[in-house]
């Protein structure tokens, strides 16, 4: 039985996998796009996020990656970038997360002519004033940015050296985004040395639209921290009838070396990495105690939040406040936050929080 909504709503949550491209609020977009002279497809607010929902539910990675159009060209002055960033921050701090690592590209942010240090300047006083609101409406929280190349492009090196440039001031690590399919991460094999020569974090896309090959790549060849979605992982699970489950090398090696998987399951499920949340292998890789986290990817393409996404999985999978802090606390784990700050959240924050709900 699914545990109430409004319960999920109340439990603080930590998210490690949510695009500040893909999370705009409908009517930011529309007052913006107005405003620049952009056409969209809807100009009523509720039409307008209807369309984002029905167009990113496509069955492809591709497709739903054609939505962003809208929102990236509403995001070029940094008056807007900051607008949204803000935004992004205060309406998951009334979700009730916590800590959240928000990533966009900021090579996707240039055409009014700004430079990459301009966008990650907006982004980071975005976030200030979003977290400063949050707390005044008594939902604090924690945020950062993550600094996306695109896997397609020739930007890596630089993302990656404003990664690191930035890291005293919010940006909590590095990511290459896009589709995967042709574009294997080894191709950013300078930018993946680069970061790990500079002691800096970061995570891959890997294993949503293409398949193991891109996990291992990401891994093996490229050091990641973290992956990006991950689920493609289940292809090395064998599970039989009679309960029995056999890991191949490679899942064997993510499960025991503890790598995280952000896995977004309403996403996987519109870009067909996964055919429904009931059959999503997150099921199977959380009773096998894979590191698993949940997360949102896009909010507004997938006309989703970290509630609803947590109340899916309780409904799916019957999991209860206790599976909730579980998915809570691998994240906060795997976050690109210094330790002492990471415990505080759990201990001071998450833990009693969940424990006054009953957990």
């Amino acid at each position: 039985m699914a545990l109430p909504l409004d319960t999920i709503r109340q439990a603080p949550k930590a998210l490690l996998h949510d695009h500040l491209d893909g999370g705009l609020r409908a009517e930011t977009i529309v007052e913006i796009a107005a405003d620049v002279g952009h056409q969209l497809p809807r100009t009523d607010p509720d039409e307008l996020r209807q369309w984002f929902v029905e167009s990113a539910d496509s069955g492809s990675l591709e497709r739903y990656l054609q939505t962003f159009e809208h929102t990236v060209a509403v995001m070029q002055r940094p008056e807007d970038i900051a607008r949204v960033a803000a935004e992004c921050v205060e309406d998951l701090a009334a979700d009730q997360v916590v800590y959240a690592e928000i990533r966009y590209a900021p090579e996707q942010h240039l055409t009014a002519g700004l430079e990459l240090e301009d966008v990650v300047d907006a982004v980071r006083d975005g976030f200030e004033q979003g977290m400063a609101n949050a707390a005044a409406a008594g939902n604090p929280i924690v945020a950062r940015q993550l600094v996306t190349a695109m896997r397609h492009q020739a930007r890596s090196m630089e993302i990656a050296e404003l990664a690191v440039a930035y890291r005293d001031q919010g940006v909590a690590g590095f990511d290459i985004a896009g589709a995967e399919a042709g574009y294997p991460p080894t191709r950013h094999l300078d930018a993946f040395e680069y970061l790990q020569r500079e002691n800096a974090h970061f995570t891959i896309h890997a294993g949503e639209g293409f398949g193991l090959p891109s996990i291992w790549q990401a891994i093996q060849w490229c050091g990641a921290d973290r992956l990006g979605h991950g689920v493609r992982i289940a292809d090395d699970v064998q599970a039989y009838d009679d309960g029995k489950v056999l890991l191949g090398r490679l899942a064997a090696y993510v499960r025991d070396k503890r790598i995280p998987l952000e896995m977004c399951p309403s996403s996987n499920v519109q870009t067909g990495a996964a055919d429904s949340i009931e059959k999503h292998p997150i099921g199977l890789l959380t009773r096998l105690r894979f590191r698993v986290t949940v997360n949102t990817d896009n909010r507004l393409m997938s006309g989703t939040s970290m509630s609803r996404e947590m109340h899916l999985l309780s409904a799916a999978f019957d999991y209860d406040l206790a599976d909730l802090q579980w998915f809570t606390v691998n994240a906060m784990k795997s976050a690109f936050l210094p330790f002492d700050e990471r415990l505080t959240l759990i201990n001071d924050i998450i833990k009693p929080r969940y424990a006054a709900l009953g957990a």
